[in-house]
């Protein structure tokens, strides 16, 4: 009688543990699903301009974030009825989310380097293509505004180009009015492709540190989902014997 009730004991301690483990791995399931779509967002007039990088690795951090969510919120029913095969299932489970999210940390870190290597080659691109009916436009003017840079390693890149122009208005440190784009007191001198690259490794390095470090969460789940599963199944067998 007393090792059921110690039984008892544990399996609701257990379940009440898992399901706050649920209620967390939910929660870092909508973190990495805003993470993801908040770092493409910000990315993107960036990510744009490069040759190489489409964004794909932060967009699958996202879609794996939508998951979690997912799985989380089921897990919850799963807990609740407390049956062994869902909740071994469940641990089977969230081993695989921890071997992916391994995977999206290390993707997204790759990601990095191919946006760092394909971005200067990009970038030239852009401002070849410069006009006014170019999608790329909108990118490259608003890099330079919002970066405070000019031109790709420097303004006189402008001059450099297969077919050279003029330095556009969006170099300017004073209002477009007052502005004479060939007084280099009047814009922007240092090129864009320092600061960008600064902004993405930062930006896109926490994101992939934060990924795997999520990916040794879910053991704690599968440690949990084992050891409830286990009990329940003790449980069952002392009420039989």
């Amino acid at each position: 009688m007393g090792k059921r009730l110690e039984n008892v004991a544990a399996t609701a301690c257990m379940t009440t543990l898992l399901m706050l483990f649920n209620f967390v791995f939910l929660s870092s399931g909508i973190l990495m699903l805003f993470i993801g779509i908040a770092m493409r967002l910000q990315l993107r007039d960036y990510v744009d301009s490069n040759t190489e990088g489409s964004g794909a690795a932060l967009l699958a951090l996202a879609f794996l974030g939508a998951i979690v969510v997912i799985a989380a919120i089921l897990a919850c029913c799963c807990t609740a009825r407390g049956h062994p095969a869902l909740l071994y299932l469940y641990g089977a489970f969230l081993a695989a989310i921890a071997l992916l999210e391994l995977g999206a940390g290390a993707s997204v870190y790759s990601y990095r380097s191919t946006l760092t290597e394909g971005f200067d080659q990009g970038l030239n691109f852009s401002l070849d293509a410069y006009t006014d009916t170019n999608p790329r436009t909108t990118h490259v003017d608003f890099m330079q505004s919002t970066l405070q840079c000019c031109g790709n390693k420097a303004y006189t890149d402008w001059y450099n180009l297969k077919h050279p122009q003029a330095v556009p208005l969006s170099c300017c440190k004073v209002p477009s009015e007052e502005c004479l784009t060939n007084d280099t007191n009047k814009i922007y001198t240092q090129g864009c492709y320092n600061r960008v690259i600064e902004l993405i490794s930062n930006n896109v390095g926490i994101v992939a540190a934060s990924a795997i470090a999520f990916a040794f969460f879910p053991l704690i789940g599968v440690l949990l989902a084992c050891c409830l599963a286990n009990n329940i199944n003790k449980a069952k067998y002392e009420q039989v014997a």
